[in-house]
């Protein structure tokens, strides 16, 4: 069955639970929640998934047996990983995701990304993006949409000089040392990071590769105020739970223990500069 046939019949099980419960028009059932009549139609048509807390506050409403509560919450899960596939999400190429990106970024306070095997996104020159988004569609196999792609990403670094964000850069020296470009590329993305380093409302930190790590993450990740937004090879998670967020806050923290910034961060990068330079 296709992502959104399994929608569409998700849906139609929490309809017939509120209908089966008493509540004969949605309107009346979204009275009872203090929602929007709105929502109850979206995510009855399968237009809208329900959060967790969403759905846990429809179960209740619809007084659902503990068993059926339990196999809806673990279907959620399986459509929101089905959802936020890449191969649907990039069906129609990547420059989409960039807007929502931007989107996400304008409206946090305070935005944190980690990455030990590549250059976050928001901090990456056009020629490296453009690298990354051309071996990203072929792997996928997605439309090649790269030059369209890298114009918003591009565009997203407006927030870098808006002095309202608060915004931490934590990259492992890893990320520079297995290049995913050509050295003047590569070059030309660690001048980029020296530069913004200089910027007062964006903290940048290097890991260096010889670093005993007092925690370990197996992907990158990023924290838009109280949300965190993980991407995987096959899809992109997110979650707002409380003790989820508070977890990469604590591994974030951890790393920044142990990473080098200003000055120190500086020389690091001119190290890796000159290593390129040297064909090391």
């Amino acid at each position: 069955m296709s992502t959104d046939k399994r929608l569409l019949a998700f849906g139609g099980r929490l309809r017939r639970l509120r209908e089966k419960s008493g509540f004969r028009t949605g309107k009346d059932f979204a009275g009872r929640l203090g929602w929007m009549a709105s929502k109850v139609s979206r995510v009855e048509t399968g237009a809208t998934l329900p959060s967790d807390s969403d759905l846990a506050a429809w179960l209740t409403a619809v007084e659902a047996p503990e068993d059926v509560a339990l196999e809806l919450h673990d279907e959620l899960l399986e459509l929101r990983l089905a959802r936020n596939s890449w191969k649907r999400q990039l069906r129609t190429g990547h420059a989409p995701r960039q807007r929502e990106h931007a989107t996400a970024e304008q409206t946090a306070t305070r935005i944190t990304m980690v990455e030990f095997y590549l250059v976050p996104g928001l901090v990456q020159t056009a020629e490296y993006a453009r690298q990354l988004f051309a071996m990203a569609a072929k792997l996928h196999q997605t439309p090649a949409d790269t030059d369209e792609a890298v114009r918003a990403r591009i565009r997203r670094q407006d927030v870098l000089y808006d002095p309202s964000k608060q915004i931490e850069i934590l990259v492992a020296e890893t990320a520079l040392r297995y290049p995913l470009c050509s050295a003047p590329v590569l070059r030309a993305q660690i001048d980029r990071l020296i530069t913004l380093s200089a910027l007062p409302n964006v903290r940048i930190g290097v890991i260096p590769v010889d670093t005993v790590l007092p925690a370990i993450t197996m992907h990158g990740f990023i924290i838009l105020d109280d949300e965190v937004q993980i991407e995987i090879n096959h899809t992109e998670l997110a979650t707002v739970d409380h003790d989820d967020v508070e977890l990469y806050r604590r591994i974030t923290n951890e790393l920044w223990s142990v990473a080098v910034e200003g000055d120190e961060a500086r020389s690091l990068l001119n190290r890796v500069l000159d290593a390129i330079g040297s064909g090391g």
